[in-house]
């Protein structure tokens, strides 16, 4: 299979850098005038399909808000990516694993083996156990044309404790997370597999992101308060690199069809002004 990078690049200039999140959170089912359980998760899923397979480079299903629903959220949550990938949309399943040895060897057969029912395109996964730690996840999905985000420096003010604290060689955690992908990264084109999560709300970071190679994943844009030209201030001359990730401003047009593509369709105007 081809790369994930090489197939993220090219979704990003056939249909703009757009990362569309799918978070059927309790609220919103209501919103939407579903039941909270695996009927009103599925058809809340299916409108999301109809909405945006074929017209965003990347739809992120949330795994936390089918796994509430159990076997039978799993079940939808299936269907949902092979739904997407088979009208050939990227998925990046968020579901922010992160441990060690066999159990990360272990997330990395249920999300990134070909041959699983949970199989992705990529997804996101936490380093804090340290950046070899996810060795097992990156190692698989180079092997399967799979891609991985991590997590480097998220919008959460929690976050900082950790991601913005400083090693003795003066190095962040977020910067030694971007070192180390970057060197996962090196040397491939068009652009790397791994990629970073920062999100768009962290004003100016001061990270080095020039030798990252990789796609930038930067959530937190509309109802959590980042707009676009923030983006220019968090990652400067590394915009090129930056897939701009929504939900709930694009999910909070619906639940008509015509209204989430009308949604999808000014978000990406605005992204691609900037980008």
């Amino acid at each position: 299979m081809e790369r994930f990078g090489a197939r993220l690049r090219s979704a990003m200039e056939n249909l703009g850098p757009l990362c569309v999140g799918i978070d059927p959170h309790p609220q919103l089912l209501t919103a939407w005038g579903l039941s909270d359980d695996a009927a009103g998760l599925r058809k809340f899923c299916e409108t999301c399909v109809s909405s945006m397979a074929g017209r965003v480079a990347v739809v992120k299903p949330q795994s936390a808000f089918f796994e509430r629903h159990g076997a039978a959220g799993v079940s939808v949550l299936e269907s949902t990516i092979r739904q997407l990938r088979d009208a050939g949309t990227l998925v990046l399943l968020d579901v922010k694993r992160g441990d060690i040895g066999s159990t990360a060897a272990a997330y990395a057969d249920a999300y990134l083996d070909p041959t699983s029912p949970l199989a992705s395109d990529a997804i996101t996964a936490s380093p804090y156990l340290g950046f070899g730690s996810l060795r097992p996840m990156i190692d698989r999905a180079l092997d399967s044309g799979a891609g991985v985000f991590v997590l480097a420096l998220t919008s959460n003010p929690e976050g900082a404790q950790v991601q913005r604290a400083v090693g003795p060689d003066k190095t962040t955690v977020a910067q030694a997370m971007i070192n180390a992908i970057a060197q996962v990264n090196e040397g491939v084109a068009p652009m790397g597999d791994i990629g970073a999560v920062i999100g768009a709300t962290v004003g100016r970071s001061a990270l080095e992101l020039s030798t990252v190679n990789g796609p930038l994943l930067a959530p937190g844009l509309g109802a959590q308060g980042g707009k676009v030209d923030d983006l220019v201030d968090v990652f400067g001359d590394a915009t090129r690199l930056v897939l701009p990730s929504y939900s709930r401003e694009i999910l909070g047009r619906g639940p008509r069809v015509e209204d989430l593509r009308a949604a999808v369709t000014r978000t990406l105007d605005d992204v691609r002004r900037l980008l």
